[in-house]
Parts: structure tokens; C-alpha cells; sequence
């Protein structure tokens, strides 16, 4: 019956005969299972971006809806690596039956994973937003991988500011020659001796990396890296001695935008598994209505 039905694609030419580059569908919803871990799996909500070339300058359209079924079927059928996005972009040109040579999806999604406290026995969820695109172009097979790092700034010329507010007051207090131990320890902890507290901001690291292997790395792990390498994540949980810590670290990191861009830059820079990258270091300050900002990239085609 099916038969009869007719087929606008496969029976019609295009009025203009011109190849087109990219045609395919977006914001696709798609369940995925991902590994975190050797030993767990977790499973996410994402939005897909499919796509095929369309080579054949006289064809009136691709084969939309196969673009559909492939992604549904093999995405829901395995946990997402790297063999499993290359067979799928195989499977995605085969299906055109020569109507495209290439091929290209992005996965977008945000990976929650369990963070520890610093210092006590709490735990807590972080999202991170990603995405995952892979391409097969003119024989080529690319990945980039985008994400967002989250993290804690405090700003290395307020805190200056800051102790010297602090010693000046100190030196007002505190006339004589000689300072009894135990009475600067109570000035000290006296919250009307606090002279000045250095500014902090939620600051981000936008970061877009173009993978050398086709296997995906672990995601989990590459945000736990770059988070060491930045030196103040964000937390979740905390108790009273988690706080205490988290503002030690901060004081121990003290860092401007371009001290934390240079410490991801090297990072960047010294990873094997890397070809190319682009990123973004962006602190939202809370002493300026606007935010400081460092935008870099290799050789590589990022602007």
C-alpha cells in the first residue's frame, strides 16, 4: 500500500541543480547512557544535531526522516563511545544511497556527576553543559568537544588592598611596641576589627577541544582535570570546616583572569590527545558591572 504513496525526493529534480553542504535536523531529543566510570554507567536527556551533505547538484532533497530512525536506533541501542559515533555517521551516508559523501552530528547535554566535600563526609551533584560533535568530511573524521567549567576567583589586587587595610587598622589598634598574644587573637576574631575582604566572583572556563583519537575520553574525568589545573572549583555540600577550606583554597589562589587562563593554556597545551582548541576565561566580577575576560586559541581554525 506504502507503494503507492508518492515519494517527493526520490521522484522529483531539483528546480535549481546546486550541491548544498549541510542538510539535516536539529534539537532532536534523545536519551543517551554514558560511562563515567568503569563502573557506572548514568543515563541523560540530550539534544541531537544531524546532518548530511547534499552532493548531487540535480537531487530535490536528502532522506530526512532515515537521518531520524539512524540516530534513534543505534543511540539508544549502546552507550556512547567513539566506534559507535563513527559507525552511526557511516550509517547516516549509506542510508542517502549517494546522495552524500558527509556527515556530522552534535550531542548536546549536561553531565551531572557526584562531587565530594573538601574536608567532611558530604556529597553533592554538579551539571556541567557539553557537547560532543563528530564529522566525516572528504574522508577525515573530526571530533571537538565543548565544555563549561565552572569555578571561584579572588582577585590578587583587592586582597592586597585588603591586608594592608587590615595591618593599618592594626597598627591603629596597637600603639605600643610590644602586642600580647592572646589580645591580637581576640582582636583578630572580632568581626568590627575586620577591615577589608578581598572580592570573589563565579567564574567560568569555556573551553572547545578538537580530539586527536576517535574515542571519547572520559568525560567525568577531563572536568575533575581541568578543575585541578584551575585550582578552585565550585563545591556543592559543605559543612562549616568545607567553607573554611574552600576560602584557604581561594586565599592559596589567589588569581586575575590571565593567571587562570595561563594555568588552562599549559594544560591545554601539554595534553597529547589534543590537536587544536579554542577557549574563554570569563570572571563575572562583583566589583565591576562587568566582566573580565581572556579569549585564546592555538593554530588550529578557532576564532
Amino acid at each position: 500500500m506504502n507503494n503507492n504513496l508518492p515519494d517527493i525526493t526520490s521522484g522529483q529534480n531539483a528546480l535549481t541543480a546546486l550541491p548544498l553542504r549541510w542538510v539535516g535536523m536539529e534539537e532532536i531529543a534523545i536519551p543517551l547512557t554514558i560511562a563515567v566510570s568503569n563502573q557506572q554507567i548514568i543515563s541523560l536527556s540530550a539534544k541531537a544535531d544531524v546532518f548530511v551533505s547534499l552532493d548531487i547538484p540535480q537531487a530535490k532533497g536528502i532522506h530526512m526522516s532515515r537521518l531520524y530512525l539512524m540516530l534513534k536506533n543505534t543511540l539508544t541501542a549502546h552507550p556512547l563511545n567513539g566506534k559507535v559515533l563513527s559507525e552511526l555517521l557511516n550509517t547516516l551516508i549509506i542510508s542517502q544511497q549517494g546522495l552524500s559523501e558527509s556527515a556530522k552530528i552534535k550531542l548536546s547535554f549536561e553531565l551531572t556527576i557526584r562531587k565530594n566535600a573538601l574536608l567532611s563526609n558530604e556529597f553533592g551533584y554538579q551539571s556541567y553543559p557539553m557537547s560532543i560533535e563528530r564529522s566525516f568530511i572528504r574522508g577525515e573524521m573530526i571530533t571537538e568537544l565543548s565544555l563549561t567549567i565552572p569555578y571561584s576567583s579572588t582577585c590578587p589586587c583587592s586582597s592586597a588592598l585588603s591586608r594592608q587595610a587590615l595591618s593599618n587598622k592594626l597598627e591603629q589598634s596597637f600603639s605600643g611596641d610590644n602586642i600580647d598574644k592572646n589580645e591580637l587573637l581576640h582582636w583578630i576574631r572580632t568581626e568590627q576589627n575586620t577591615a577589608a575582604t578581598p572580592h570573589s566572583q563565579r567564574s567560568y572556563a569555556y573551553i572547545k577541544l578538537k580530539i586527536k583519537n576517535e574515542e571519547i575520553p572520559n568525560l567525568a574525568d577531563l572536568i575533575f582535570e581541568f578543575e585541578k589545573v584551575i585550582g578552585t572549583p565550585v563545591q556543592t555540600a559543605v559543612k562549616r570546616e568545607d567553607e573554611q577550606a574552600f576560602a584557604k583554597l581561594n586565599a592559596n589562589n589567589l588569581m586575575f583572569c590571565e593567571d587562570a587562563a595561563r594555568r588552562l593554556k599549559q594544560s591545554l597545551e601539554s595534553n597529547s590527545n589534543i590537536s587544536g582548541y579554542w577557549f574563554k576565561v570569563e570572571h563575572q566580577e562583583s566589583l565591576h558591572a562587568h566582566n573580565a575576560v581572556v579569549i585564546d586559541h592555538n593554530e588550529q581554525p578557532y576564532e
